[in-house]
């Protein structure tokens, strides 16, 4: 049996469980009761036009594609690269919650609209909280005009997905692979925990993910606390990333909101500072944030990750342009890697 697996679940690498009391749950709502808690956002989430035109017409430019991010909220992004189209923990909803009327509710409208969004060819989730797993979202993006993307998941949560009459599915375990259109996608560690409900707490895997295009190697981390994974990541991929643009993720998406207290939340969310770690870490050549401004989940404001940002990077001496957040429906432009012509970075849509 590998490490991380246990007759009742899966575990980290570097911590076990992340599970919180019962006792310190109570603590948390309490306090943020008493507090007010989460704090008001002092302003609002940078939102941008998403350029459409540029967007569906890199979709389908095949082997010229360039390689793009746009965020299209929370830990959404579309990733336009090495020809493919991929989603990210695609949640399009008003809320992720088990039920409509009520949980957290979306501060900001998805940055394109799932009837806007180009053919997606793989959606990639990493794990199965309501916020990154949306049973609405993943059905109509299974019934998109020109054939299901397919789904790429943790273990355990193929059976879900397929309940739903969703089969193009791909189940992988830490360190497993799944190459698709010439594209390598493997599933890496990060440490969470999973669970839709109060009785299947870690029963399905969690993690990260490494994506490997002949032009364009790219990194989204899902839900983590700061751990020794991504530098496992980093020595793993350390040969297939060596180029004369340098080695290193192209880019990585890294998590950055929802959490705060430190005390509650240190173990499953990093601080910024920790962000910045990880892109380091990772060796990454540039990081966006995601999994901020959208959903209120934790103590902190939705604008938190603005403010802190800046203090992060020059904590650890990283530029502006290395570690960046993108406006609700804006696009990065990105470099090809070797073998292609440099594209200008650019942002778009802003």
């Amino acid at each position: 049996m590998k490490s991380h697996h246990t007759p009742q679940g899966f575990r980290n690498n570097y911590i076990g469980s992340v599970t919180k009391s019962l006792s310190d749950i109570l603590r948390w709502q309490l306090n943020r009761i008493r507090n007010h808690l989460p704090l008001a956002a002092t302003v609002p989430t940078p939102q941008a036009t998403a350029d459409l035109d540029f967007i569906q017409r890199n979709a389908v430019s095949g082997a010229e594609m360039n390689p793009a991010v746009t965020w299209i909220g929370h830990a959404t992004m579309l990733v336009q690269a090495s020809g493919l189209n991929v989603l990210t923990d695609p949640v399009f909803s008003t809320r992720v919650s088990p039920v409509r009327f009520a949980g957290p509710s979306r501060a900001q409208a998805p940055g394109i609209s799932l009837r806007d969004l180009p053919h997606i060819d793989v959606v990639a989730i990493s794990h199965n909280h309501y916020d990154h797993l949306d049973r609405a979202s993943v059905r109509t993006l299974a019934s998109q005009a020109g054939g299901a993307p397919l789904f790429l998941v943790p273990l355990g949560i193929k059976s879900w997905l397929e309940r739903l009459g969703i089969t193009r599915v791909v189940e992988l375990d830490w360190w497993d692979g799944c190459i698709h259109a010439g594209v390598e996608f493997q599933l890496t560690p990060a440490q969470h925990w999973s669970g839709r409900s109060l009785n299947d707490r870690n029963k399905t895997l969690w993690g990260a993910w490494a994506v490997l295009g002949a032009d364009f190697h790219w990194f989204f981390t899902g839900d983590t606390g700061y751990s020794e994974d991504f530098r496992d990541a980093r020595e793993r991929f350390a040969a297939r990333h060596t180029n004369e643009l340098g080695g290193g993720f192209d880019i990585a998406l890294i998590a950055v909101g929802a959490c705060l207290p430190r005390w509650f939340m240190k173990d499953q969310h990093v601080d910024l500072e920790e962000a910045v770690q990880i892109h380091l870490d990772l060796g990454a050549k540039r990081s966006v944030g995601v999994h901020w401004g959208t959903f209120a989940l934790a103590d902190d404001a939705l604008d938190q990750p603005m403010h802190d940002l800046a203090g992060a990077r020059r904590s650890k001496g990283v530029s502006e342009q290395a570690f960046f957040l993108l406006p609700i429906g804006g696009t990065r432009q990105l470099p090809r890697r070797v073998g292609h012509a440099a594209l200008i970075e650019s942002e778009v849509g802003e």
